[in-house]
């Protein structure tokens, strides 16, 4: 059952782009001292980007659990490691290198926690993150979590039960919070997740009445914790955000998954975006702190829109470097390697009904 969707590797470049406007022409200057660019030609629109991330989440339900209802757990470790890794080493490895170099005063970064950062498990263990972005990925590494869980007790073909279950758990848990279960359940997002990993239901089987309201309900509840972070968002950034916006933004991010659940997005669905695609996650690794830092060190110097699209530019081609030099070399290796060592067996056949209801 498992192919490539095209339209989504298009998306998750869109993604990302959303998300590099959004440090580079707004969040660097509005807040933290994090960059002395200001880019007020894009701010206004660039403020909305922070929502790119969200639809990642949307990109990731979609294809976690495409990619988990056909391999084992086993599998799903080396496919979620050889995915993860090696850009990600590259990526700290660079920033740790222009961190060292061109950091001060504003940004700092100890061989220590450069080691600790290689282990992708710097929240959790308490190191500092060399660059802000990677906070995502600590939220998506919750999420293999509890589909790894499903997949070691045999019960991936229950997906649209747990992730039934689970929605009902993030609305009880906005009713009557919980902090540990809330982490666990990962609240914040959760319907953004199940959201993609609904639209692969549907994209898989077909629209269901049952299918139809889960999604309606994911989306009245990322609606919910999107305006409900805003406050916190405003003072922060001390500015405002129209709420009709963040509303309209996120509800087409919904329309767009549907859309490609029901194979109806024409020509994109035809077209491959191969390349774009495996663009997204070194980009997304390396452009922010990096990009503050050529920024600080080059604006007195530079024409401020050559010195803006100049470094854009360049994380592309750094991207683009990091995938096609290294990136698929170290995953072919890495999964080699873990392969060996789990001892891998091949994936049982994985029954056709993936949900306990339709």
């Amino acid at each position: 059952m498992q192919q490539r969707v095209n339209e989504i590797d298009l998306l998750r470049f869109i993604a990302a782009l959303a998300v590099v406007f959004f440090h580079y022409a707004f969040r660097g200057y509005a807040a933290d001292d994090l960059s002395i660019l200001p880019y007020p030609l894009l701010a206004p629109l660039a403020k909305y980007g922070y929502l790119g991330v969200e639809l990642f989440f949307m990109i990731s339900g979609f294809v976690i659990l495409m990619t988990a209802i056909a391999t084992n757990v086993r599998g799903f470790v080396i496919s979620r490691a050889s995915r993860l890794y090696p850009a990600f080493w590259i990526a700290c490895t660079l920033t740790f290198i222009v961190t060292f170099y061109l950091g001060e005063p504003r940004f700092k970064a100890s061989f220590t926690e450069y080691l600790g950062n290689m282990t992708l498990l710097g929240e959790f263990i308490g190191i500092n993150s060399l660059d802000g972005s990677y906070w995502s990925l600590f939220i998506e590494l919750r999420f293999y979590f509890l589909i790894a869980l499903l997949l070691a007790l045999k019960k991936i073909h229950y997906a649209q039960t747990a992730l039934i279950a689970w929605l009902v758990v993030s609305f009880a848990l906005e009713i009557k919070p919980i902090g540990t279960l809330r982490a666990i359940f990962i609240t914040e997002y959760a319907a953004f997740f199940i959201a993609g990993a609904t639209c692969f239901l549907i994209w898989a089987e077909s629209l269901s009445i049952s299918k139809g309201l889960m999604l309606l309900s994911a989306w009245a509840l990322s609606e919910y914790e999107m305006l409900s972070s805003l406050p916190a968002l405003e003072q922060h950034y001390q500015t405002t955000f129209n709420p009709l916006t963040i509303i309209g933004i996120v509800s087409s991010f919904f329309l767009i998954l549907f859309l490609i659940a029901q194979r109806w997005t024409g020509l994109f669905a035809h077209k491959r975006w191969l390349v774009l695609g495996a663009l997204t996650y070194p980009l997304y690794l390396i452009h922010q702190n990096i990009g503050y830092m050529l920024f600080n060190q080059l604006y007195s110097n530079i024409n401020p829109h050559l010195l803006f699209w100049g470094t854009l530019g360049l994380m592309l081609i750094l991207a683009y470097g990091i995938y096609a030099v290294f990136e698929k070399r170290l995953a072919r290796q890495l999964r080699q390697l873990l392969g060996q060592v789990l001892k891998i067996k091949p994936a049982t056949h994985i029954t056709s009904s993936l949900s306990s209801s339709s």
